[in-house]
């Protein structure tokens, strides 16, 4: 049976048709095209799906379509602005070497957005806890943990050394 989802998508208003049994994964790749959001576990332990919800960072992949009635919805492709000019997170990434396949860096920057939103500073070990949810088969975590880090500090004003 298809219903109609009434929510917000990268800025956007949105009415899409979808199955009740549907994941927001499904919903947001194969009808709305958001390419960034992957299809990784499908069990919610990779990460690789991960959106933000309301501000709140998600696996799309265990969550319905039907509970993103009425909210707001952000993917990758909701950051860039209006020239196609990067986010400071985004740079960060670029600057410490953060993507190598680039699978699974759309989840976690996403995290990065939902860390660097709360607007608090955080050790280097509270943010590995709180990426530690994401899978990357690619970097060895170094490069990504430098880069959450450095967007922290770039977006949360703070000046000061790396830690080590």
């Amino acid at each position: 049976m298809m219903e109609i989802l009434h929510c917000t998508v990268n800025g956007r208003p949105v009415e899409v048709g979808y199955d009740l049994r549907e994941s927001l994964l499904d919903t947001l790749r194969d009808r709305l095209g958001l390419t960034s959001v992957k299809r990784g576990c499908e069990v919610g332990e990779c990460g690789a799906c991960t959106v933000l919800v309301d501000g709140v960072a998600i696996d799309s992949c265990i969550y319905l379509t039907c509970w993103a009635e009425g909210k707001h919805i952000l993917t990758v492709e909701g950051l860039q602005g209006e020239n196609g000019e990067l986010t400071e997170i985004q740079r960060a990434f670029i600057e410490e070497a953060a993507v190598q396949c680039g699978f699974c860096t759309p989840g976690i920057i996403l995290s990065a957005v939902e860390i660097v939103g709360t607007g608090r500073t955080y050790t280097r070990e509270e943010l590995r806890k709180l990426i530690s949810g994401h899978l990357c088969r690619c970097t060895g975590y170094q490069n990504i943990l430098n880069a959450v880090e450095k967007a922290v500090n770039v977006c949360n004003g703070y000046v000061g050394e790396k830690q080590g």
